[in-house]
């Protein structure tokens, strides 16, 4: 859109946008752009970004400034699913690149801005990633900082050292991705360690840099909840949204429960997730927006296993479980059966919630007696419009409770369309009018991002 309407970037330029046949060749043309000293970044998700790992593992390895947004979708396994998860970005991980996750719509426009950061201060490509379709569609207020306040934050140094690397045949001749044996290999790539703990470091002040500058707290990994909780789930993506309102539910319930969110996944920082949980946990749950058919536990799940023990913090339950994949709901009810199962008699590795499966009886029990008490609810429109490569969509929009009853029976109305006469249509037509005004007037109090263009196919 910028560059539609001929915004300029930080650098007084117009941004070139161009559309390429493949994610492969869009991978591979952001290749030859940062190879030749051009900032460049690319978009994608699912099956694409799978595309695009072959030139993931050489941004990595020349130290290119990389960055990939991805709205993290499923991929083809068992069944073709467009919907989102998180197993494109995790099979991501073995490429080296730094992994940053959005938990929120708000937090996107915190973060992707600070992923370019991130990559010009480290030389890293970046993958930034939120979860597609529950966040990436989420129609949402947000408050945008300023970008003359992120241009305060580019280390111009840092742009003029990696134009300085581009590759030039006048002048300063380099040779890069050369062929090397056994001898010198395994060393080049121990070498590497430095680097990839530079990245660490980098974020850390980035983290902090944009706290300061949004008011919303960052860092590798947030905790929030009791400052004595004895339990917590680790979690990263928008699945911790709904963990914040069940943890807000049960610590005015008296229960001692908390959340560690992650946002930087790659180099994962062990000493980082340690400081993050509370000295007083004595139980942890990691949950994983995938599944990874013969491993012992889940990628995010292996990592904290790892992380704890590196760091040599001991806990009495740590387990894994699955949710969400394919976009499948995750409900309040179903965050509590995770509290609610860490103090079980035999806690397992494995299980799954927001399903049930009635094969091999992984699923957490669900008391659907539970709601959590807050003056918010969500309501889901399905099927407007699409995401650009798929004819799909999810918009979920977080409307107050008057807004949300009128909404309600807009729908209903619709529904009876079917059992009315041409005649009683008409009548039809004249209440919808003016309801649907009732709406604008509640849209225009309460300042939310409703377009019309959603209302009238509601209608139409």
């Amino acid at each position: 859109v910028y560059s539609s309407q001929g915004k300029k970037n930080a650098f007084g330029n117009c941004v070139k946008v161009v559309e390429l046949q493949s994610e492969g060749g869009a991978s591979g043309a952001v290749h030859g752009a940062l190879q030749a000293g051009s900032l460049a970044t690319t978009y994608t998700a699912s099956q694409g970004l799978l595309l695009m790992i072959p030139n993931i593992y050489k941004w990595v390895g020349e130290c290119i400034p990389a960055v990939v947004h991805v709205a993290a979708r499923s991929l083809a396994s068992r069944s073709l699913s467009i919907f989102g998860d998180h197993q494109d970005i995790y099979a991501c991980r073995q490429t080296g690149a730094a992994m940053l996750c959005s938990h929120s719509v708000q937090e996107i426009a915190d973060l992707s801005p600070m992923a370019h950061l991130l990559a010009i201060n480290s030389s890293s490509p970046v993958i930034d990633f939120f979860d597609g379709f529950r966040t990436s569609h989420e129609i949402q207020n947000v408050e945008f900082v300023d970008d003359e306040n992120w241009k305060e934050l580019l280390d111009l140094e840092k742009v003029e050292e990696f134009r300085k690397r581009a590759l030039n045949p006048h002048g300063h001749a380099v040779t890069r991705g050369g062929a090397e044996n056994d001898d010198i290999c395994f060393q080049g790539r121990e070498a590497q360690n430095v680097h990839e703990a530079n990245i660490v470091t980098e974020a850390e002040k980035l983290f902090k840099q944009v706290s300061e500058l949004t008011g919303r707290t960052y860092a590798p990994f947030v905790y929030y909840g009791a400052k004595d909780a004895t339990k917590v789930i680790i979690a990263m993506g928008s699945v911790t949204e709904t963990a914040h309102e069940v943890i807000d539910d049960l610590m005015a319930k008296g229960e001692k429960v908390g959340m560690v969110k992650v946002h930087l996944y790659r180099p994962f920082s062990a000493k980082h997730l340690i400081a993050a949980i509370p000295s007083t946990v004595t139980k942890i749950a990691v949950l994983d927006r995938t599944k990874e058919p013969g491993s012992l536990g889940e990628p995010l799940y292996l990592d904290v296993v790892a992380a704890l023990e590196q760091e040599n913090r001991h806990v009495d339950v740590l387990v894994g479980g699955r949710y969400g994949i394919s976009s499948k709901d995750t409900q309040p009810n179903q965050i509590k059966a995770v509290y609610d199962f860490l103090d079980s008699e035999k806690p397992f590795t494995g299980f799954t919630i927001g399903i049930n499966d009635d094969v091999t009886h992984l699923s957490l029990p669900v008391d659907s007696e539970y709601h959590v008490n807050n003056t918010y609810t969500s309501c889901l429109f399905y099927g407007l419009g699409s995401d650009g490569t798929v004819s799909a969509n999810k918009n979920a929009i977080k409307i107050s409770l008057p807004l949300r009853l009128l909404v309600m029976q807009l729908i209903n109305m619709l529904k009876l369309i079917l059992l009315m006469t041409l005649e009683k249509l008409v009548v039809l037509q004249e209440v919808t009018s003016v309801l649907v005004k009732i709406l604008f007037v509640q849209h225009i109090i309460l300042n939310m991002q409703i377009s019309s263009p959603v209302l009238w196919i509601l209608i139409s």
